[in-house]
C-alpha cells in the first residue's frame, strides 16, 4: 500500500465510506490514500462538483448513497450483533491486506472473539466449486482437518459446496477457520449455512467489507475474492470448472505473490478442468495438507517422503536384487545368461539362484532357473517389464 497506514482516528468516516463506496473499488480507495477518509466523506456528504476519475452519473450514485448512509446507526448495530469494525492502523488489521494497494478494504467488520492479524499470520485458504462431487467434498474437509491439526488457520468463503466442507472439517478437528462473506456479517448467507456460519462465529471468525445488512451481489462475490486471497499464505482450489469464481481467487492469490495450489481430479470431470489449467500453469500440485504446509510453512515444515509398499525383494541384498533382475519374465534361462545380465561370475549366480530359491524368488528347470509366479507379481508392482 502506497503511504503510511491511516491512523484508527478516522473510523466513523469509513463506516460512512463502507455504505457509500462498493468494495474493490480502485478509484474510491486512490481517493482515501490521496486526500484521506475524512476528506472524501465530506466531499460525498456536501456535494459539489466530482471528485477527480468519477463521471458526473457515478458521482451522483455515489452522493444518493451518501444521503442514506448513518455510520453511527451501522456502529450500534454492529455492537448489538457483537461485530467490531478494524480498519488500517489498527493492532487487529492485517498487514498482507495492503498488498491489494487501492483495492485494499476501506475496513473490516469482524464478528468473533480472535484477533484478525494473528489467524491471518497463519493461514490458507481452500476454495471450491459450490456443486461439488463426493469427492470434492471430501477432498476438502480432509484438507481442512489436516490444515487444523498441524496448527494453520482455514479461510474460506462460507458457501455451498467445498467452502462449506473445508469449514466443517477444521471445525471437526477442533481447528480454527474464518469465513469472509459477501454481505453484512450479521446476515448469514447462504440462508442454509446460518446454522454453521454461527457456529464459525462462535469458534473462529466471519469477516466482511459490507456494513450491517447489506446484501450480496454477483460483484460482491467477486471483489470478497481478492480478500480471501490477500489475507491468507496461499490458495487451494479443490474442484473449480473453467469458470469458477475460485479461480478468481487463485489467480488473486498468484498476482499477489502467494502461494496457488490445486487438487487434481479426474481428467474427464469438468468440475476440474479450471483446476487442471491451473496446474498446468504456476499451481502446484497437492494431495494433502502436508504439502501444503511443506510449500506455504516455514522452513523445515516437509512432508513426508512418499513410498510405495515394500516388497520382498526390496530385503535382499544388493548382489541379490541383481540376479533376481537378470531373470527373463516368461522362461527359464540358464545360469552363463544370468551371470552376464547380473555382471556377475557364473559361481556367484548359482550361489545367489539358491539363496533365492530358499526364499520362494525362483525355481530350478532342469538346467535353467525361472522366476516363481510370486516373484513375478512383485517384479510387476515394482514397475520391470515382464
Amino acid at each position: 500500500m502506497t503511504g503510511a497506514p491511516d491512523p484508527g482516528g478516522d473510523r466513523l468516516d469509513r463506516v460512512f465510506l463502507s455504505r457509500v463506496v462498493e468494495p474493490g473499488d480502485p478509484v474510491g480507495g486512490q481517493w482515501v490514500r490521496e486526500r484521506g477518509a475524512a476528506e472524501v466523506a465530506r466531499r460525498l456528504r456536501s456535494g459539489g462538483e466530482p471528485l477527480p476519475g468519477a463521471t458526473a452519473r457515478r458521482w451522483a450514485g455515489l452522493r444518493a448513497r451518501a444521503e442514506r448512509a448513518d455510520p453511527d446507526r451501522d456502529l450500534a448495530l454492529a455492537r448489538e450483533a457483537g461485530v467490531r469494525f478494524v480498519v488500517p492502523g489498527d493492532t487487529e488489521w492485517p498487514g498482507p491486506l495492503d498488498d491489494l494497494g487501492d483495492a485494499r478494504p476501506l475496513g473490516l467488520w469482524v464478528r468473533g472473539r480472535p484477533s484478525l492479524r494473528m489467524w491471518a499470520l497463519r493461514s490458507v485458504a481452500v476454495v471450491g466449486a459450490r456443486a461439488c462431487t463426493e469427492y470434492g467434498a471430501h477432498m476438502a474437509a480432509t484438507l481442512a482437518a489436516g490444515l487444523a491439526e498441524h496448527g494453520w488457520v482455514v479461510v474460506s468463503g462460507g458457501a455451498y459446496g467445498v467452502d462449506g466442507a473445508a469449514h466443517r472439517g477444521a471445525l471437526g478437528a477442533g481447528g480454527a477457520t474464518v469465513a469472509v462473506l459477501a454481505c453484512g456479517v450479521d446476515r448469514p448467507y447462504p440462508r442454509g449455512h446460518t446454522e454453521l456460519i454461527n457456529r464459525i462465529a462462535g469458534q473462529g471468525l466471519v469477516v466482511g467489507e459490507l456494513p450491517p445488512g447489506d446484501h450480496p451481489t454477483q460483484s460482491r462475490f467477486v471483489q470478497r475474492n481478492r480478500v480471501i486471497a490477500a489475507l491468507t499464505r496461499g490458495t487451494v482450489v479443490v474442484e473449480a470448472a473453467h469458470r469458477s469464481g475460485s479461480l478468481v481467487t487463485a489467480r488473486a492469490a498468484q498476482r499477489l505473490g502467494r502461494h496457488t495450489m490445486g487438487v487434481p481430479g479426474p481428467a474427464t470431470s469438468g468440475l476440474s478442468a479450471g483446476v487442471h489449467e491451473l496446474l498446468r500453469g504456476e499451481a502446484v500440485l497437492v494431495t494433502d495438507a502436508a504439502e501444503v504446509v511443506e510449500l506455504v510453512g516455514d522452513m523445515g515444515e516437509l512432508a513426508p517422503e512418499r513410498r510405495g509398499p515394500v516388497l520382498p525383494r526390496d530385503l535382499l541384498e544388493p548382489g541379490a536384487r541383481r540376479v533376481l533382475a537378470a531373470l527373463p519374465g516368461r522362461r527359464a534361462a540358464a545360469v552363463d545368461e544370468i551371470a552376464r545380465e547380473a555382471s556377475t561370475t557364473p559361481d556367484d549366480a548359482i550361489a545367489r539362484l539358491y539363496e533365492l530359491r530358499a526364499l520362494g524368488h525362483v525355481e530350478r528347470h532342469g538346467d535353467g532357473w525361472k522366476l516363481t509366479r510370486q516373484a513375478m507379481v512383485s517384479v510387476r508392482e515394482g514397475g520391470r517389464p515382464c
